[in-house]
This record gives structure tokens, sequence and C-alpha cells, in this order.
């Protein structure tokens, strides 16, 4: 029984589970809810999470352990046929085998002990699904019998819901943290491996960036360069370009469409705007690489100036396009949201529609446009595909807006394409990189709270 076909069953006893749960409750009651205190629905979800909750932890656990367990049993059972190939290693073997099970590689163009061993391995594999399926389906059993043994009228059933409920989302917040704290560690821990070959300072100060590093000893021009500040001065600049451009446009429209634009305009502008942000980035890319791109240039022929096909400057205009929707959204909704009260006393005091925009919306609305500069701002630094297809890939030391440059997350989607070492400095640079851009985000977030707790003291 594959895991698709278990889910189903286990999802159509919990229903049962449920029925069963809320129909004995009321045949308790005498049929009446009144004589029990919880709703019949508490009793039945009360009977459904005891069905499927210890059920999917069993099936869980057995899932994560499965495959260790079938290749320990399947590298004993035969030891003496499972040889890797000259040069080879066991995870490779072991690669191999698991290609030809799951149908990756004929059985005819496999070695005889592997398709032995793949064999072995499919059987041990349907005995262990069977297994599985019987347990997962014991265990639901079980707590539905257990829990409707122990329906009585006087159960607290909802406070018995709400506890597994508080239980499960405790749960999911702790991991949550764990999946964050766990990716922050191997980040760092990478990074330290990056540092131990390559120092911080060359790294955070060095000006060259050519990551190739060689294979052999006798490999000539793949000495390695690992200097960083090429990367961060295109992140800077493309970034700076696009916010040059998406927040002023972003923040007056958001003006304009929550003071002056009547609600029929509203309701037309409003989702247009929010449209560019559900276009796909790859769009984007190909409308600054085939269109925006060629058009700076030819504006730039026209007047004596040398623009490149891919610019920093058609990636930022673009990429300006693309995050207005965020700024714009963002401080629409808290400029709507600043109490009428406020207007109406500057009013009272002979403020003129524009001066109370700007002495008394704009400064109640700022923690919540900080917000939304600041995740426009992220967005920027995190855009990759726009980057490629538009301002390329040379890593080039320049202030000018008009040549190709690259940026950090290029970069490391460079660094970590193909069959890559993980030893080897060239690859684990990315993490290094990556390092870098969490180190900015944190910084950046500390800034908006910062913001937002200064300037809510002062309107709340």
């Amino acid at each position: 029984m594959t895991h698709s076909v278990l889910l189903v069953s286990l999802a159509v006893l919990v229903v049962i589970a449920f029925w069963v749960g809320k129909s004995r409750a009321l045949s308790l009651a005498g049929g009446s809810s009144k004589n029990l205190h919880s709703l019949p629905g508490y009793y039945g979800l009360l009977t459904a999470l005891w069905c499927a909750i210890p059920a999917l932890i069993v099936m869980s656990v057995w899932s994560l352990g499965q495959d260790a367990i079938l290749t320990h049993l399947v590298t004993t059972s035969m030891p003496t046929m499972l040889q890797p190939v000259e040069g080879g290693s066991q995870d490779l073997l072991l690669n191999e085998i698991r290609n030809v099970v799951a149908g990756n590689v004929p059985f005819e163009l496999a070695r005889p002990e592997v398709v032995t061993a793949a064999r072995e391995y499919s059987r041990l594999q349907g005995i262990g699904d069977l297994s599985l399926a019987a347990l997962v389906l014991v265990v639901a059993l079980f707590g539905l019998f257990v829990v409707r043994a122990r329906l009585e009228p006087t159960l607290r059933a909802r406070n018995a819901v709400e506890r597994i409920v508080e239980l499960l989302l405790l749960a999911c917040s702790t991991i949550a943290v764990f999946v964050t704290l766990g990716i922050v560690l191997s980040v760092v821990y990478e990074s330290l491996r990056f540092f131990h070959a390559v120092p911080v300072h060359e790294f955070l100060l060095g000006l060259d960036w050519s990551p190739q590093t060689a294979m052999r000893a006798d490999q000539v021009g793949s000495s390695g360069a690992f200097g960083a500040v090429p990367l961060f001065l295109g992140t800077l600049m493309i970034s700076g370009i696009a916010m040059l451009v998406a927040v002023p446009v972003g923040l007056f429209s958001a003006i304009y469409l929550a003071e002056y634009a009547d609600r029929r305009l509203r309701s037309v502008i409003k989702p247009v705007l929010e449209v560019l942000a559900g276009i796909p980035t790859v769009v984007y890319g190909f409308f600054a690489a085939l269109t925006v791109g060629p058009l700076l240039r030819g504006i730039g022929e026209s007047v004596g100036l040398d623009v490149s096909s891919e610019s920093a400057l058609s990636a930022g205009l673009v990429m300006g396009i693309m995050i207005i929707p965020f700024i714009s959204s963002l401080a629409d909704d808290m400029i709507s949201a600043v109490p009428q009260s406020l207007r109406d006393g500057a009013y009272a005091l002979g403020a003129t529609r524009s001066e109370t925009i700007r002495q008394v919306v704009l400064l109640a609305a700022l923690p919540g446009i900080v917000g939304g500069v600041l995740l426009a701002i992220s967005r920027a630094i995190g855009e990759t595909m726009i980057v490629v297809m538009a301002a390329g890939l040379s890593a080039k030391m320049t202030a000018n807006p008009l040549e190709a440059v690259t940026t950090v997350t290029v970069q490391i989607v460079t660094l970590l394409t193909g069959d890559q070492e993980f030893d080897s400095p060239k690859t684990l640079a990315a993490f290094a990189l990556g390092l870098v851009l969490f180190v900015v985000t944190l910084v950046l977030n500390v800034i908006a709270l910062k913001v937002v707790r200064k300037y809510r003291e002062q309107y709340e």
C-alpha cells in the first residue's frame, strides 16, 4: 500500500471516527445536546483527533527511519555481492541500487549484483509498506475505540479539543523555530569552513571575484579570488536604482488612492497595481532583456553614451517596477488606517489638505510605510532572475550603472549550479554570501523595529 493510499484510508477512518464520536455523545445524552457539557461536534472532533494524531506520528517516524533500515538490511544480507566498482564508494553503490528500484535505470543496464540487491530492496520495501499500513490502521482504530469508550455527557470535550489544538499550534511554532535555527546553523557552519580556506578580510574587502579554483596541481588560470566587494557593490547599485523607482511611485500612488481618488477609481487602479506583484519574475527578466536593455542602449548611442546591452540601470528600472506593489499596497493600507480624527483635528487648526497629509497622515502611517519600504528592499536584494537576464554575470568593480554587473544572489545560484564538490572554497563561498545576506536582512529588520517603536509611542 502506497503512502497516498494509506493517507486516504486514514482520512476516511478519521471521518468515520468523527461520526462515531458525535453519535455516541448524542446517544449517551438521550438525543438532546442540552445534556452534554460541550456541543456534539466537539465529541466527534476529540475522537477524530485521537484517531488521526497517533497514527500520523507513527507514520512519520516510520517514514524517517525506513530508508536507513532497508539499506542496512540489504547491505548486511549480501555483503560479498555488494562491492563498489573500482574507484567508487558505498554511497554511489547504494545510489545505483535506488535508481534501479525507482526505475530510473533499466534492469538490463545494471550489474547483476545490483539487480539482485534492487529486487531484495523492493521486496523489503513492500513488506515495510504493508507493515506500516497495518500498524497505522491499528493505532488509528485503537485511538477511536479508546476515546469512544471514555465518552460521557460530563466529559469536557471542548476543553480537550482546544488543548490538543493549542499543543498542535505550539508544535508547529516549535518546528518553525527549529527549522529557522537549523538553516542558520548550517549556513554558519559551511561559512566557517569557507573562512578556514579564505580569510574573512579577503572575502569582505577583496576587490577581485573569480571563484574558479584549480582541480589539479598542473591546472593554470584557476587560482581563485574571493573578494566579494564587486558583488556587494552591484547588489547595492541595482537595489538602489530599483528603490529610486519604486519608493516615489509606490508612495505617491498610495497617497493618491487613499486621500484623493474616489471609490470607483480606486476600485480600478488598486487591483491593476497589485497585478504587478503576480507577474513571474522571468517575465520581467524577458522584458528587461528584450525591451528595456535595447531601448536604453539606443538612447545612449543617440546622445553619445556607451551603454551595455546588459546593465545595472536596465535591471534596476525593471526591478523597481516589479516591487511597486509591495510599497503601494502596504502604504495605502497604513494611510487608510490613520484615524479620521487626526485629519479633522488638523483641518480644525487651519491646515490645508496637502499640509494634513504631509505633517499628520504620513507621520502617523510612517511605521507601516517604513515596513513596506524595507520589505521592498529585501525583495530587491533577493531578486535573481531579472539580474541574470538583464544585468549579466560579470563581477565588475564599477559605479557606472550603464555597465554590466552582478549581485550576491546571482553568484549563489551560479556557484551551486551543476555537479559541485562541497569541499572546495568555490562551493562554500555560496554559503558565505548567504550569511552576508542573512546579516543584512537582520539589520534591516532591527532598523524597522526601532522606527516602528519610536513612532508608535508617539501616535498611539
